[in-house]
């Protein structure tokens, strides 16, 4: 595999392009390095989460502590300190040993759950080196709640058996099965066969030893999708909606580097595709009693927002990344700063548990209400 430069000495892999079929596993795990690059570097933001449309009514009589309100909120029965998750966002590259080292770390010492990139590689690859870039987490955070990660278009091809190699990777305490066809579409070389992952996934379900959280990329899931998942019996379900990182625009990049004019095009004009994070949340939470709001979400005040809407807690990756690469100390310090603002949102409600801040009152407003509307008709 050549390496090659474009204009502005960005360096990206010569790939031929190929069917889906023969997408090789040292390829895949080039793309995880291509993947991180890009998203430093170039323009992968969308807007339109929703959240802006969300405002809390004010308490001005709290009648609490602010230092001793309890951020505590448990997940599949373990304790995190802040109802907080760093999403899965790497590993499968060497060069990503060193993020999830920091991140693992900094979830150990501050108490909230982390997930892992696909491990998709971890599995098919017979390399040391890679499978550390996995391994480093519960090495690093042997406390932590950790999930792995597959995508579901991996599970037509993989048995339990294969899933549950993921699981002991980590010593997983749940697996994400993630669904990204909108990027498979766009990639040059995507698996874009979603024939059959439902009921792989009601299977893995099943018969899995760790509960099971299906997860978006960026697009989220709508209500149908929340009940067709519920009715499968996952454990949890992770919006990833619109309104964040778009995986689309990072494909758009990789298409542009490999000549690839037409995915470029497409992966562009689906930039800021899909259901935006606040809706989506509001619907998989009234078809799923455990949901996850990610996508888009950027600060504790976005947090304690996904928990009023019904999210049982709110997950980020993308924030994270440039403390990570300066190390386990300003992941902390990013962490805290998260944990201190939905403190703050959550004295000024007058929510003195994470329980009391489901309750809270609020109020949608514009184009967000606009879509509830809609879809309620």
């Amino acid at each position: 595999m050549r390496i090659v430069a474009d204009d502005n000495g960005h360096l990206f892999n010569d790939v031929t392009l190929r069917s889906s079929g023969d997408d090789s596993m040292p390829e895949t795990s080039d793309r995880k390095d291509d993947h991180i690059r890009i998203i430093e570097e170039e323009d992968v933001e969308t807007s339109g989460t929703g959240f802006a449309d969300v405002e809390f009514v004010h308490e001005a009589l709290p009648e609490i502590h602010r230092d001793e309100i309890d951020t505590t909120t448990t997940l599949f029965g373990h304790e995190l300190a802040v109802p907080i998750v760093i999403e899965s966002m790497t590993g499968g590259h060497p060069n990503t040993t060193k993020i999830n080292r920091a991140l693992a770390e900094a979830a150990q010492e501050v108490g909230v759950a982390m997930g892992v990139g696909s491990q998709r590689a971890g599995i098919e690859l017979d390399d040391e080196d890679l499978l550390e870039s996995y391994t480093v987490v519960r090495d690093a955070a042997p406390d932590a709640f950790l999930y792995g990660n597959v995508g579901a278009a991996q599970l037509l091809e993989y048995d339990v058996d294969d899933v549950e190699t993921a699981v002991e990777m980590i010593d997983a305490d749940a697996m994400a099965i993630h669904l990204n066809f909108l990027q498979e579409a766009v990639q040059p070389e995507g698996d874009v066969d979603a024939q059959g992952c439902l009921e792989a996934i009601e299977h893995i379900a099943s018969d899995l030893s760790v509960p099971i959280v299906v997860k978006e990329t960026g697009n989220g899931i709508s209500r149908e999708t929340a009940r067709r998942l519920a009715d499968a019996d996952v454990d949890a379900i992770d919006v990833a909606g619109q309104g964040g990182t778009t995986w689309s625009g990072i494909e758009s990049y990789r298409a542009a580097a490999v000549g690839a004019d037409r995915q470029e095009k497409v992966g562009q004009l689906f930039r800021a595709w899909g259901v935006p994070t606040a809706v989506s949340t509001i619907e998989a939470a009234n078809e799923h009693d455990c949901v996850i709001a990610s996508g888009g979400v950027r600060s504790g005040l976005d947090v304690a927002k996904a928990v009023a809407l019904g999210a049982r807690a709110g997950g980020l990756a993308k924030p994270f990344l440039r403390p990570a690469g300066q190390g386990t100390e300003a992941v902390v310090d990013f962490l805290e700063t998260l944990a201190l603002e939905l403190r703050t949102a959550m004295f000024v409600t007058g929510s003195a548990s994470v329980e009391d801040l489901r309750e809270a009152e609020y109020v949608v407003l514009g184009r967000t209400q606009e879509y509830l509307t809609q879809r309620r008709q």
